[in-house]
């Protein structure tokens, strides 16, 4: 057994990533992960530009990695320090690019995700998502059922809402982006989504973040209003240790001392987050500054931090919306905006999408 492969572990480890070579076989690569899971562990393959690397998770006690490190094809193990071993850079050193049927994010892509707070009626909707087809945004977010602080705010259409969007991307052919909020609405809403919203009250929803781990959409998982950078990747370690590889980061605020705004919008979360993992980051400036005046200067600015994408509220009226119209920026400002993005992105690597 080359000793070298194990330079970087200790003789027992309980997280690890086994790094295949360059020219490793598929039959070889398939050896180890069926050894991995012999061991009754998880293993998760990483396909890389250059090499394959199999993530090992489900190792509560430490594993002897000797019969792993003399297997063919095998180059190294690696000792992974992260408690989030799947979401980390250690695991998957290479950017995340997530891919739906209307376009990318990640790989460098600046994407803008907008509509509406809620589904309102298809009318309306569909105006905005023709609104957005011609500003070439490919995205719509609206929410069909809507988590609100009171019992008697409007709580949106639910299955109704559900409904309207698919038959706006039959229309628009635009994507929809929209929030489950139940495990019992899960089918319904994968039926209707092409990116599947975690919203910040059901960050750490345990039963939630495994369900839409077994799913094969996009997630877009909000950070919780109180919730550290730690914790809003373990939320993502579920999602990705149930199989779906296809998660988003969305910086929306959280709560602090201030009195100035809705929340406290953190993008110097944002560097520290590209640091420590793969997954692209987007921010919600409309939730991170609750006032529409604001909007505008916080998205540039998440541009500037390095952000992958926005999520933007908007609405014909913003004034006649069903909910959260003060934070919400009208077509005029959009546009506005957009072409302005569309200026400064060349100049902070990024492309607009």
């Amino acid at each position: 057994m080359n000793t070298n492969k194990l330079k970087l572990i200790d003789k027992e480890i309980n997280q690890m990533l086994v790094v295949m070579h360059q020219n490793a076989a598929n039959e070889q690569i398939a050896e180890v992960v069926k050894a991995i899971e012999t061991m009754g562990l998880q293993a998760h393959p990483l396909a890389g530009s250059t090499r394959t690397a199999i993530g090992v998770t489900g190792n509560i006690t430490a594993v002897d990695p000797q019969r792993l490190a003399s297997m063919g094809g095998v180059l190294e193990l690696v000792r992974v320090t992260r408690p989030y071993k799947l979401a980390s850079r250690e695991m998957h050193p290479e950017d995340t690019v997530v891919k739906t049927p209307q376009t990318i994010v990640g790989g460098g892509n600046f994407t803008l995700i907008a509509g509406p707070c809620s589904v309102e009626s298809e009318a309306l909707t569909l105006e905005i998502a023709e609104f957005l087809k011609s500003e070439d945004v490919h995205l719509l977010r609206a929410g069909a059922y809507k988590p609100r602080t009171s019992p008697y705010s409007f709580q949106g259409m639910g299955r109704e809402g559900l409904e309207i969007l698919k038959k706006v991307r039959a229309k628009t052919g635009i994507g929809i982006v929209t929030e489950l909020m139940d495990t019992d609405e899960a089918d319904a809403v994968e039926d209707a989504a092409d990116i599947i919203q975690i919203g910040t009250r059901n960050m750490q929803n345990y039963a939630l973040l495994r369900r839409v781990g077994k799913m094969r959409k996009p997630i877009l998982l909000k950070r919780g209003m109180s919730a550290t950078l730690e914790e809003w990747l373990m939320a993502a370690e579920y999602i990705l240790a149930g199989g779906n590889q296809q998660v988003l980061l969305c910086e929306r605020g959280v709560r602090t001392f201030n009195d100035h705004s809705r929340n406290t919008l953190d993008l110097s979360v944002v560097p520290p987050l590209q640091a420590t993992s793969h997954l692209p980051v987007l921010v919600d400036p409309s939730h991170g500054t609750g006032k529409r005046a604001y909007v505008p200067s916080m998205a540039l600015a998440a541009l500037a931090s390095g952000a992958d994408g926005l999520l933007l509220e908007i609405h014909p009226n913003p004034d006649k919306a069903a909910s959260d119209g003060m934070q919400t920026i009208d077509f005029a400002t959009f546009s506005k905006l957009r072409k302005t993005l569309g200026q400064l992105s060349p100049f902070l690597g990024k492309k607009l999408s």
